[in-house]
């Protein structure tokens, strides 16, 4: 862990929640979110429990690509409010205990942006090689982002008579990070939001912001790039983190960490997520056990990004084409569920059939294996999808507070909504936030106790994952040690009642099930006694002098 002090790695015991600014609350009845609701609701918030919010892209924006093209990496949309009411919202979060990351999208700007403007117009600009351009397009490459919209990398631009790159749509050019302007830009765009208050960012698409150009050059020194924008982020401020959205296989995502743990602090495990949905599909924790069997090992002050769900679609691209199409058959037989051939753009209620034991046993595993648990808005209330919304967007419905037409996201007439809220067995009227607080049974009731555990739990953020032999099929049995501290976790991934054997050995004597509270004097070989879709947590209590074995 290097020279690092405890509080500085306060990521690994965090629990984050995402949320759009624009679909969360709207204060001032114009049908969009906007800061002065979300500050309003920084209570709740808190309340739930979760320590961190990750906020997705505020910057002013022509709004073609939900925010993700930027016109302004220095300003708040202003549909959303101001740079002082950012400001008063990072300062309440703060006195409420909560931190802020925020989304940095560098890889690209809009078409929009006044460096693209300069750099179109003029050859001799300085912004011109801010982005990539060639004379002749090269070959489209296979690998397109939106291969429903797009069918090259390469657009031309008729005033600047050259094509240009693009990895994700026509109207986002993407940077040329090769260029050292461009680097220094970025750490300024940084710099200035680290002096409003966040802690860190969520960087948008690493691979292809160090992606090598078809020519086979590397825009930039590829990796020496992260290690730089790490290092300004620690003289900035030391506790501050790069969370980065890396889906690649095993070997490649232990790179974008660094050699020596100095790029990426944090990276959402997808082919964690990929392989639970499979078990999930499959009623079969093999699927997952083998991946996390092929997880690389973290630096120690590094860290894996755990979700069920995400903003984006579903994406299942790192399965085989047979294990993609069962978790599409299990999830999401309609065409009209699914995306670019490879994800689902559902959230997880509805593809479950609203099974509330399956519902807990995701989020169960998503809070209990080694890493930093991460929630999008709505998933501690069971909020679902709304397939009338095209594509991706489908699952960033406005934030339901109350039964109330606007869902209690807005007092506009719900047909003048940012989006259309879904209806049905998952309307505002049937899943929100008022009604599941004062039910003790509430989902939204479950996954606050399970994020107060987690974070009373500091062996499954910052401790070793062991898997155990169960003896028991489809379920998954772990261990994460650490400080002298052990947790046990078992997961049923079938529909039928389990019985699986441990043994404890290294001086236990009892166990706490941490999920209820009870203990149980246990030691040697202990049968648990799983339902279906059951799940449990156990803390191994030892006799004083007996030290946590590693194994």
């Amino acid at each position: 862990m290097g020279m690092a002090a405890a509080d500085d790695l306060w990521w690994k015991d965090a629990v984050l929640y995402c949320l759009d600014v624009e679909t969360f609350a709207d204060s001032d009845g114009d049908g969009c979110g906007d800061f002065g609701g979300l500050t309003d609701r920084i209570d709740y918030l808190a309340g739930i429990g979760v320590t961190c919010l990750w906020l997705m892209p505020f910057y002013p924006t022509p709004g073609q690509d939900d925010g993700y093209d930027v016109i302004d990496f220095y300003g708040v949309d202003p549909r959303l409010g101001t740079l002082g009411d950012f400001v008063a919202f990072v300062r309440t979060a703060a006195g409420r205990g909560l931190r802020i990351i925020v989304d940095l999208v560098v890889n690209h700007t809009s078409s929009q942006h006044p460096w693209f403007q300069q750099a179109r117009s003029d050859p001799a600009s300085p912004f011109r090689d801010y982005y990539v351009w060639r004379d002749e397009a090269p070959e489209s490459p296979t690998d397109l982002v939106f291969p429903d919209t797009e069918t090259s990398n390469w657009a031309y631009d008729g005033v600047a008579g050259q094509h240009y790159l693009h990895r994700f749509y026509a109207h986002q050019p993407d940077l040329n990070i090769s260029n050292p302007a461009v680097r220094e830009e970025i750490a300024k765009i940084m710099g200035f939001w680290l002096q409003l208050g966040v802690s860190g960012f969520r960087v948008d698409a690493v691979p292809y912001l160090l992606e090598v150009l078809p020519e086979g050059k590397p825009r930039g020194n590829a990796h020496d790039v992260l290690v730089a924008l790490r290092a300004f982020l620690s003289r900035r401020r030391g506790d501050a983190i790069l969370l980065g959205e890396v889906n690649l296989e095993p070997q490649e995502v232990r790179r974008f960490f660094g050699e020596h743990g100095d790029e990426l602090d944090m990276q959402f495990s997808f082919l964690t997520n990929q392989a639970l949905h499979l078990s999930l599909a499959r009623c079969d924790d093999a699927p997952l056990r083998q991946m996390l069997q092929r997880l690389p090992e973290v630096p120690a002050g590094c860290q894996w990004a755990n979700f069920v769900r995400n903003h984006d679609e579903l994406t299942l691209d790192k399965l085989q084409p047979q294990e993609r199409d069962d978790v599409f058959a299990a999830f999401g037989p309609d065409p009209g569920m699914q995306l670019f051939g490879r994800g689902l753009r559902r959230r997880l209620p509805p593809m479950v059939a609203g099974d509330r034991r399956r519902i807990e046993l995701a989020y169960s595993l998503a809070f209990s294996l080694p890493g930093t648990p991460v929630l999008l808005y709505g998933e501690e209330i069971g909020m679902a999808e709304n397939l009338n919304i095209p594509g991706r967007m489908s699952v960033r419905t406005p934030m339901q507070w109350t039964a109330e037409p606007g869902g209690g996201f807005s007092t506009a007439d719900p047909a003048s909504l940012r989006r259309p809220l879904p209806t049905g067995e998952y309307g505002p009227e049937a899943v929100n936030v008022a009604a599941q607080q004062p039910d003790t049974n509430s989902l939204l009731n479950w996954m606050e106790r399970l994020i107060r555990r987690r974070k009373e739990t500091p062996e499954l953020g910052r401790g070793n994952l062991r898997l155990l032999d169960s003896g028991a099929p489809g379920v998954l049995a772990h261990r994460s040690d650490y400080d002298g501290g052990t947790v046990l976790a078992l997961h049923n991934f079938t529909p039928h009642e389990r019985d699986a054997t441990l043994r404890l050995d290294d001086g236990c004597t009892a166990l706490v099930d941490l999920l209820s509270d009870r203990r149980h004097e246990a030691s040697g070989d202990v049968t648990f006694r799983l339902e279906g879709y059951g799940y449990r947590w156990y803390r191994v209590i030892r006799s004083a002098q007996q030290p946590a074995s590693h194994g």
